[in-house]
């Protein structure tokens, strides 16, 4: 796909230049591929403001999907305190820029991750 040629696709906005996310690593560092050949044929391409939001989308889940191996008792992230202030700093950074007047997210809505706040609060720090 010639990405200058298109709209975004997540908002429909036409835009330049248009990005593409695949190879990286996710929050906690692990690294991800889901552009690989065998796993997506139909990439995706985002505008500035898309391709943030969906960085945000990535790392919310990253964080929900540490949160729910560590209250089944499974190791986790966010078993250690570094990463546990980190998870809970970025989500405040996610909410923040989520909170912004006229400004929506095509990917994550304010409740899940206040919800998701909300239940890391209730749990103890790691020391």
């Amino acid at each position: 796909m010639d990405s200058g040629n298109h709209s975004c696709q997540a908002c429909g906005a036409p835009s330049s230049p248009l990005t593409k996310l695949s190879l990286g690593k996710d929050f906690f560092g692990r690294p991800y591929d889901r552009l690989s050949p065998s796993s997506d044929q139909n990439p995706r391409w985002y505008c500035a403001s898309c391709s943030l939001h969906k960085h945000f989308q990535r790392d919310f889940r990253d964080i929900l999907s540490e949160f729910d191996k560590l209250r089944c008792g499974l190791s986790s992230e966010l078993s250690k305190a570094g990463e546990f202030q980190r998870a809970s700093l970025r989500l405040h950074e996610i909410m923040m820029i989520l909170n912004v007047p006229q400004q929506t997210s095509p990917f994550l809505n304010n409740r899940d991750v206040t919800v998701l706040m909300e239940r890391l609060n209730t749990l103890t720090m790691p020391v």
